[in-house]
């Protein structure tokens, strides 16, 4: 009885929302090159991390894609984190090939030497990066998964507060869902906040007495695990 409040839509790919990134490639360490062989960049809409020692992450190409090549030609591949300022550029390089323009030179955009690699180029306007060396290939159908050992993270000055910590809010980071980009809302949570004591909910969300609230009719968390 339960389940005559759904309706089936098939088997379809609608998992959302999802990390939207730009990936950055290249075929070899000489970015002045032009045509097909200058560094590109490629929307990434199916992109997540997949191991945590060592750190991984997966991103999903199609063989027919340009940037496919350039990530299997070079065995390195950046990923970028992608703001509200950057959303129509990202939009752009999805929709056009390497192939056929520069995507950074048509988007006055520019490519920055990633730290831990030598070849594929990060993109400077991001506010973050994530350095990445393919470590395995595998191929599922209509896409190909790359899944890259993260190298190095590297994330703009301007997003660190005074005590170290990273400020993702003020990065302004957008989501895809099903064919539409969406903006990241208010904080809500953090990880173990429905177990946590009221004065790490005090310290961590002083701005959000909800989170705080939201727990008074729950259970007590049990100590036994699994």
């Amino acid at each position: 009885m339960a389940d005559m409040d759904f309706r089936a839509i098939g088997a379809t790919t609608y998992l959302c929302p999802t990390p939207t990134v730009l990936v950055g490639c290249a075929a070899d360490g000489d970015w002045q090159q032009a045509g097909d062989t200058a560094p590109n960049l490629i929307t990434i809409a199916w992109a997540g991390v997949c191991s945590s020692k060592p750190p991984m992450v997966g991103i999903a190409i199609r063989p027919e894609r340009h940037s496919h090549a350039l990530v299997t030609r070079s065995g390195e591949f950046t990923v970028n984190l992608i703001g509200e300022p950057l959303l129509q550029a990202m939009d752009f390089c999805g929709v056009k090939s390497g192939r056929d323009v520069n995507k950074f030179q048509t988007l006055g955009l520019h490519p920055v030497l990633a730290k831990g690699l030598t070849i594929a180029p990060a993109l400077a306007e991001a506010p973050a990066y994530l350095s990445c060396k393919v470590r395995q290939t595998v191929s599922l159908g209509s896409h190909d998964l790359f899944l890259g050992e993260i190298m190095e993270v590297c994330v703009r000055d301007e997003f660190f507060r005074e005590d170290g910590s990273i400020d993702e809010q003020a990065m302004a980071l957008v989501a895809y869902v099903h064919g539409k980009y969406r903006a990241l809302g208010r904080e809500l949570g953090f990880f173990g906040y429905s177990v946590a004591s009221d004065e790490a909910l005090k310290r961590r969300m002083p701005a959000a007495p909800k989170a705080r609230t939201a727990r008074q009719g729950a259970k007590p968390a049990s100590k036994k695990r699994g």
